[in-house]
């Protein structure tokens, strides 16, 4: 999995629900412990070794030098000191364009290669990216609490920090509302300990699958294909939603990379329908591109000069 976006309004947990997202990872094996405490030492940033996942939170004024790597003397940066761990970015669309689109690369390759006028360096940078935002500079657009104070175009500009390429990046696309605390629920929750099980189990079925220390979201697309075969059933409706949604050959190989790892959660030896059907419904909640803003600001007489946008879903 290359990364996942949470968006909804301010206080929704968005943040939170990304910093526990290390817990339900299985511990680094040992040779992935010494390339994370490797790219460590060449950043000289002191982590010690063991075997607990990398969790990277860069600040959105952060320079691209620092997220990429660079520097006249090439060194790691964050999107290497993530490797095999997680990069979160909060709120994502405060990152200057042109630093995000520089992450398109790793993500499609898990590396970055650097050059400089004395020498070229390549980093791994094999990263799960965690990325919170709003939908709006105010923050409150589709909130059901809240009115939007922005207008159409400022909306607009602010979804446009975000290149299309980049989103079609994402696997998951997870909407994120507020929960009254008090408010009781008769779901027993998994704790982190239970969902960290079903993750190594599901990773040790994919090990076995590819015979090697790889995973679903990393496997080269032929041995995929081979490895997982498609129902006739499940090849026709990913075609019709690909017509419907006009989603890329890229959004479509993610998709199927995505019903196969849900269907190794469930212990499914077998590419289910059902996980199709769900891997289909996280990718089609496009942060932007599905969530578009109605040309015309709704104004609200109970609140006097504030204008609400409707998004149209």
């Amino acid at each position: 999995m290359e990364g996942s976006s949470l968006y909804g309004p301010p206080g929704s947990g968005k943040s939170m629900l990304a910093e526990a997202f290390p817990s339900i990872l299985p511990p680094l094996s040992e040779t992935s412990s010494f390339e994370v405490a490797g790219l460590y030492q060449l950043a000289n940033v002191k982590r010690g070794f063991h075997r607990k996942p990398p969790f990277r939170a860069p600040h959105h004024a952060s320079s691209a030098v620092s997220l990429v790597g660079g520097g006249s003397r090439p060194h790691p940066g964050e999107i290497s000191l993530a490797h095999h761990g997680v990069l979160f970015l909060d709120e994502m669309a405060e990152f200057p364009k042109r630093t995000l689109d520089m992450l398109r690369q790793p993500l499609e390759n898990g590396k970055v290669t650097i050059s400089r006028a004395a020498s070229t360096v390549t980093y791994p940078a094999r990263f799960i990216m965690l990325a919170a935002m709003n939908l709006c500079p105010c923050g409150y657009l589709g909130s059901p609490h809240a009115y939007c104070t922005c207008t159409p175009k400022q909306i607009q500009a602010y979804q446009n920090r975000i290149s299309g390429p980049l989103l079609d990046r994402f696997d998951i696309f997870l909407p994120v509302g507020t929960v009254p605390l008090l408010e009781e629920s008769g779901k027993i929750n998994e704790t982190s300990e239970q969902i960290r099980t079903r993750v190594t189990e599901a990773r040790k079925r994919q090990y076995e699958r590819y015979g090697a220390e790889v995973c679903n979201g990393t496997v080269p697309n032929e041995i995929f294909l081979q490895k997982n075969p498609l129902a006739n059933s499940s090849s026709l409706m990913l075609r019709q939603w690909a017509s419907k949604e006009n989603f890329s050959s890229r959004a479509q190989m993610k998709i199927l990379r995505l019903a196969r790892t849900i269907s190794d959660l469930q212990g499914s030896r077998e590419l289910s329908e059902d996980a199709l059907w769900q891997a289909l419904q996280m990718k089609r909640n496009h942060l932007f591109g599905k969530r578009k803003v109605d040309a015309y600001a709704t104004y609200d007489g109970r609140k006097s000069g504030v204008f609400a946008a409707r998004p149209l879903v």
